[in-house]
């Protein structure tokens, strides 16, 4: 880890369509392929209601006709089985040359499941890691979904933590291929918490897990069509 800590921008946005952010992502690492010395950036968002699958996932966790056109779904570069999001989720998606930090995915991952166990914990919650499993569950359920895609060690995809969104979603898919462990959110164990809030504690803690420090971006960021 560098001894001064490297700048982060930090990009808040609101609900943007997925199909937006991806697109975003996909320009911001070329970016950093071509120019290496930009600063990382944490973009934090919600979703429309979209199902994505990773490279290899199989249609097979799927509990609906993905030709039926009755959901939006994407495959996408990240890892992992089939995802759900909507609002009521956060989603974060860092941009991070890990040439900075450790060349190491398995060390990238641990570090994204420490920044959810960390912001948690602000709710008097213990959240913990299931061997094997990548991600975060909290009381026996998984709150947050991690999946990635490492260009040339340029980070992008991400997380996805369960604060208050609408569960249903959830019912026409066996969340990333695992059917014998329930998913959860946050709200079960803490009323009235907001997205907002816990927004501000993933910032700062993805700050302290990372050792990197959040610059804020005061102009509302162009996201590609």
């Amino acid at each position: 880890m560098p001894q001064n800590k490297r700048q982060c921008i930090l990009n808040n946005q609101q609900v943007v369509k997925f199909n937006q952010a991806w697109s975003y992502q996909r320009s911001l690492v070329t970016e950093r392929i071509d120019n290496p010395n930009l600063d990382d950036i944490l973009i934090l968002l919600e979703h429309p209601q979209v199902y994505t699958l990773g490279t290899g996932s199989t249609l097979d966790f799927l509990k609906f006709d993905p030709e039926a056109k009755e959901f939006e779904i994407h495959r996408i570069e990240r890892g992992g089985e089939v995802t759900y999001h909507c609002p009521g989720q956060l989603v974060g998606y860092p941009i991070m040359n890990l040439r900075y930090y450790r060349q190491d995915l398995h060390w990238y991952l641990r570090q994204l499941e420490a920044v959810i166990i960390d912001t948690v914990a602000n709710y008097g919650l213990k959240a913990y890691r299931i061997p094997d499993f990548t991600g975060v569950w909290l009381e026996g359920k998984k709150i947050a979904a991690i999946g990635i895609k490492v260009r040339r060690w340029i980070t992008m995809h991400g997380f996805a933590l369960n604060i208050c969104p609408d569960m249903s979603g959830f019912k026409h898919i066996v969340p990333c291929g695992i059917a014998d462990k329930p998913v959860g959110s946050l709200i079960e164990f803490v009323p009235h918490l907001t997205v907002e809030k816990v927004r501000i504690d993933v910032a700062k803690a993805f700050s302290d897990v990372f050792q990197v420090e959040l610059i804020e971006q005061e102009d509302e960021m162009q996201l590609n069509s």
